[in-house]
């Protein structure tokens, strides 16, 4: 999971840093926004394991229509929750607040927002998160963010801005009734000099208030398990709030290994070496195999993960719905019907 932004706001930006005061007792967007991510996950679900997706702001008109498909597609598998990414650079940034406002106010979808700090004045971000609110939107994944244009490159606090994930929270939430999630780091975040450091960070910004996390993709259930450790044994309070597994299924070992280049995370040895045998040895991956061997991995891990209790799965789509379709398919929550027409 890597969101990154970058664009300044300007003079004529509708964000400006008004904020609706979505605690007014006239205010109608409380009883739109429906449920937290939290409640959510809390109710009776009939498959085996709540799960959620992950999708992105599309670039145009027909990535965005591809997008409806894919979002109608997993409306009628009854995900716990969607959410959508802040996009790149920041230049998707009112496509994705509209699109993120639509998906919450004409589907049933639980809608999560992400927000981060990059490149933006708290008047900025106050303006963002009340832009959401009059759209009904009241969950939020409150990110830092990576620097635009090179996602290792060093992180630049905006002057007027937040210098980390956990003062984002706390502006979040001093602002009205939402309700904010965090990002985690199986394998420890790049920027952070070990993974007690890494662990050190999570904790604070559950502390600030945050009611669950969500991480990065990875692909060893390992390093899972061994986060939700650190963190039980750092405080076992913060250490009880969900921990929810970012997956994906990999279709393309290209695009896995960029993915993981520009995260700073890995894919490992054994995982690497079945993905480059089903890719071969050709000046172009046989995608098919690669396809099979990913859903494969990405079922293998779900079930292992389900079997160590975690609260739900959550799977960066990529915007495409039939991949993660074939691996929930596999672990036993139904999906038939819900394809036709995808």
């Amino acid at each position: 999971m890597v969101t990154t932004t970058g664009k300044v706001t300007d003079p004529g930006d509708p964000y400006d840093g008004h904020v609706t005061d979505v605690t007014s007792s006239g205010s109608d967007v409380l009883a739109r926004a429906g449920q937290s991510v939290v409640e959510r996950l809390a109710d009776p679900y009939p498959g085996p394991i709540p799960f959620s997706v992950e999708f992105f702001p599309p670039r145009d008109a027909e990535a965005e229509a591809r997008l409806w498909r894919t979002a109608r597609t997993f409306e009628r598998m009854n995900p716990a929750f969607v959410s959508m990414t802040y996009g790149a650079g920041g230049t998707t940034r009112d496509r994705t607040v509209r699109i993120a406002g639509e998906l919450a106010t004409e589907t049933t979808l639980l809608t999560v927002a992400h927000l981060t700090a990059v490149n933006h004045s708290i008047e900025e971000i106050r303006g963002l998160v009340g832009a959401y609110a009059d759209k009904g939107i009241t969950n939020l994944l409150a990110l830092r963010g990576d620097p635009p244009g090179d996602p290792l490159g060093e992180w630049v606090k905006h002057p007027q801005g937040v210098q980390y994930a956990e003062e984002l929270v706390t502006l979040i939430n001093e602002l009205g009734d939402f309700h904010t999630g965090v990002a985690s780091f199986p394998e420890g975040h790049h920027r952070s000099p070990n993974l007690a450091a890494d662990t050190g960070n999570l904790v604070r910004k559950l502390r600030a208030g945050a009611e669950y996390s969500v991480t990065q993709v990875f692909f060893d259930v390992e390093d899972f398990l061994r986060l939700r450790d650190r963190l039980v044994a750092a405080d076992p309070e913060q250490g009880a709030k969900p921990l929810i597994p970012g997956l994906m299924p990999i279709t393309s070992l290209a695009t896995a290994r960029r993915m993981t280049e520009l995260s700073g995370s890995k894919i490992p040895a054994e995982v690497e070496s079945r993905l480059a045998k089903a890719a071969g040895d050709g000046p172009d991956e046989n995608r098919a195999q690669v396809r099979a061997v990913g859903i494969d991995l990405c079922t293998e891990m779900s079930e292992r993960l389900i079997s160590e209790g975690v609260p739900c799965l959550h799977f960066c789509s990529l915007n495409f719905a039939k991949a993660t379709s074939e691996v929930l398919e596999r672990i036993g929550i139904d999906t038939r019907g819900a394809l036709v027409g995808a």
